[in-house]
């Protein structure tokens, strides 16, 4: 990674405003049920108050409140847990831009700040130069520890960079490392497990990795758009008819450039969604039945195929995972996975990652990426905005 990192600039006695994804699932009590992205930033934000900074200055968003100022949407629950993570207090301001946030922030006794939620301003979603200049004027230096959105041009991601060095935290760094080395270098043979319900949401991420890998594997709901375009009959699964051409253009590049996709030979199958206990195994898919998950046979292939692997890099489900009748696929891929020695095994966000936090299976990953969309773009071979528009290591000499 050729920009500047936390670690790169001194940050004693200046004030140092971080982005993070404070983006946490919330009870009906407002208490948060779920803390891993605010862990996720904690070295990052202990390494910068080892530092002995001025203030460390956190924004992040909360939900969609799109502009407007939602009472359900304010950060208070996150100030809470920060609190508890960091073991020291957190004042949380009620604004993140104007003169008594400024005020607030330079009579606080406390060293961490958080902001309130950026979107309850449109300017940061619009990336409005006046606002990323008012976000900029309250600190010396820009940290962007948030993955997640580093896909978007905001204000907070993006704009703010126009006026301060910004530079990246751990966990941006760890994700670039990972996902970096995963599309322009990776160990081989480098395996690439696709799932989720539409083609067209992967189709950069396919074209892309057809020039890269060493085999796709192909399961969910996008297996059968495949499998139709070559002329077998998919009954009532989720299939995107618009796509079959392209989805037999895919298979043809992938044959040229010589990459195995491999595609379910088995399937669980049901007539209703509700009635999970008349579900049943088959090669073939009858008309009026669906497909809700991979069947053995095709989990035992696409082992085999895993087996051989030094790289793998998964990126949507088997099947229905969040219904545990049809999670078996989704399951017994994720246990071989955590199963591998000496192999690479980078999560890419989403539903990939909420499927092994459900078996359990953290741990026991190489990487589990922290942003669903930004990890997408990413291993389709896009730039994201909020990681170009960091200062490059050559632009500013280290401390």
């Amino acid at each position: 990674m050729n920009k500047l990192t936390v670690q790169d600039v001194d940050l004693k006695g200046k004030k140092v405003i971080m982005r993070a994804d404070f983006n946490v699932p919330l009870d009906n009590q407002r208490n948060t049920t779920d803390t891993r992205r605010i862990q996720a930033v904690l070295p990052t934000m202990q390494y910068i108050l080892k530092q002995k900074p001025a203030k460390l200055i956190l924004m992040s968003h909360l939900g969609r409140p799109k502009g407007e100022v939602i009472e359900d949407d304010r950060l208070t629950p996150v100030a809470k847990e920060l609190k508890k993570l960091l073991g020291e207090d957190v004042l949380k301001l009620n604004d993140c831009i104007g003169d008594e946030v400024k005020a607030a922030i330079k009579n606080s006794s406390e060293r961490v700040i958080l902001l309130e939620n950026l979107r309850f301003h449109k300017g940061e979603t619009k990336n409005d130069p006046e606002f990323s200049k008012q976000l900029a004027s309250l600190a010396d230096i820009y940290v962007n520890d948030a993955f997640g959105t580093a896909h978007r041009a905001h204000a907070s991601t993006e704009g703010i960079t126009h006026y301060l060095t910004s530079v990246a935290g751990f966990l941006l760094k760890k994700e670039l490392d990972f996902l970096g080395k995963a599309i322009h270098n990776p160990e081989k043979p480098f395996v690439v497990v696709l799932g989720g319900a539409k083609v067209s949401d992967k189709i950069l991420l396919i074209e892309n990795l057809i020039k890269k890998a060493d085999a796709i594997i192909i399961g969910g709901g996008m297996a059968y758009t495949f499998l139709k375009s070559q002329g077998e009959n998919v009954g009532n699964s989720i299939c995107e008819n618009d796509k079959l051409e392209l989805a037999k253009d895919l298979l043809e590049k992938a044959k040229k450039s010589r990459v195995d996709i491999a595609l379910p030979t088995d399937h669980v199958i049901v007539k209703n969604f509700e009635k999970p206990e008349e579900k049943r195994t088959v090669d073939k898919i009858p008309n009026g039945w669906l497909a809700v998950d991979i069947g053995p046979k095709t989990c035992a292939a696409f082992k085999e195929i895993l087996s051989k692997a030094k790289t793998v890099v998964w990126n949507g489900p088997m099947g229905v995972f969040e219904n545990d009748a049809f999670a078996k696929g989704t399951r017994e891929i994720a246990e071989y996975l955590a199963g591998l020695k000496n192999v690479t095994t980078i999560i890419g966000g989403g539903d990939s990652a909420a499927a092994v936090t459900k078996f359990g299976l953290d741990s026991k990953m190489t990487h589990i990426s922290t942003g669903g969309g930004a990890s997408l773009e990413l291993l389709e071979g896009k730039e994201l905005p909020g990681i170009v528009a960091l200062t490059d290591q050559e632009k500013v000499c280290r401390k």
